[in-house]
C-alpha cells in the first residue's frame, strides 16, 4: 500500500515532465522499535545538552525524534553522529523496509534513504517518505506521506492499516512554472448567464448543455444581463 502511493506519485511527476524531484524514504519501525531507540537517543542528546538549541532542549524528553529534523546549521554534526533508528529495528520492521525498497527498484523509482526523516506523531509506523527539490529554496518538500496504522485505533475505531500523503499544490505549481510549463488555456464553447431570479433554472440548463459534450462555463456572479454579456465577451478575449 505504501509502495503503491510512492509509485503513483512518481508516475505523476513523469506525466508532468518533472525531473528535479528526488525521493527520500525512511522507516519508523514499530512503537517498540521507537521506544528502544528513544532511550538511546535521549541519553546521547543529554550528553551534548550544551550544544542543543532552545527548540531541541524543549523536545528532548517530549519528542526527541524531532530533534533529528532540526535545520539549525550548528547542530548538524551532532545530529549526524546521533544513534540511528535503523539500528534498533526488529526483524519484522527490517523485512518490511527491505520489501518496500525492492518494490521501488522493480518499478524503476530511484530513492535515497534518509535516516533523519521522521514524524512527530505516535500513530506513524514503518514507511515515511518525502519528494524534495532544490529548486524552491527552503520550501523544498513538494509531497510527503507515510504509513499510520495506529491512527484509527487512537481515535476510537477498530485497528486498521492506513497510508496517505499530502502535496503542496502551490509548491508544485511554482516548480512547474520554474521549469517553463505553461498551462493550456481552454476556451469554452458556451458561457451561460442567468437572471438572479432564474439562477436555479440556469444552473440546470448549463448542466444539460455540458452533459451533451459542449464545454460550458456558468457565470455565478451578479449584474444586469447587459453587463454579464460584456463580461462574457471580455472573458473569451482573455482566454484566446
Amino acid at each position: 500500500m505504501d509502495a503503491e502511493h510512492i509509485i503513483m506519485t512518481a508516475r505523476l511527476w513523469r506525466l508532468l515532465g518533472l525531473d528535479s524531484i528526488a525521493l527520500q524514504i525512511n522507516t519508523l519501525g514499530t512503537s517498540e522499535d521507537r521506544s528502544r531507540h528513544r532511550k538511546k537517543l535521549i541519553h546521547y542528546l543529554e550528553q551534548h545538552h550544551d550544544c542543543l538549541d532552545e527548540e531541541a532542549r524543549r523536545r528532548l524528553h517530549t519528542n526527541p525524534l524531532r530533534v533529528l529534523d532540526s535545520k539549525n546549521p550548528t547542530m548538524q554534526a551532532l545530529i549526524e553522529a546521533a544513534p540511528k533508528l535503523l539500528d534498533d529495528l526488529d526483524e519484522v520492521s527490517l523485512k518490511h523496509f527491505e520489501e518496500l525498497q525492492a518494490m521501488l527498484r522493480n518499478a524503476d523509482v530511484s530513492f535515497e534513504i534518509n535516516p533523519r526523516l521522521v514524524r512527530g506523531l505516535d500513530y506513524y509506523n514503518f514507511t515515511v517518505f518525502e519528494w524534495v527539490t532544490e529548486r524552491l529554496g527552503a520550501q523544498g518538500t513538494v509531497c510527503a506521506g507515510g504509513r499510520y496504522d495506529g491512527l484509527i485505533e487512537q481515535i476510537g475505531g477498530k485497528a486498521a492499516p492506513a497510508c496517505g500523503f499530502a502535496m503542496g499544490v502551490e509548491r508544485l505549481l511554482a516548480l512547474l512554472e520554474d521549469g517553463g510549463f505553461e498551462a493550456p488555456q481552454q476556451v469554452p464553447d458556451a458561457m451561460c448567464y442567468t437572471w438572479r431570479s432564474r439562477r436555479p433554472d440556469g444552473a440546470a440548463g448549463c448542466g444539460r448543455i455540458a452533459r451533451s459534450g459542449i464545454e460550458t462555463i456558468l457565470h455565478c456572479g451578479g449584474g444586469s444581463f447587459k453587463s454579464q454579456m460584456k463580461k462574457a465577451d471580455a472573458s473569451v478575449r482573455v482566454m484566446r
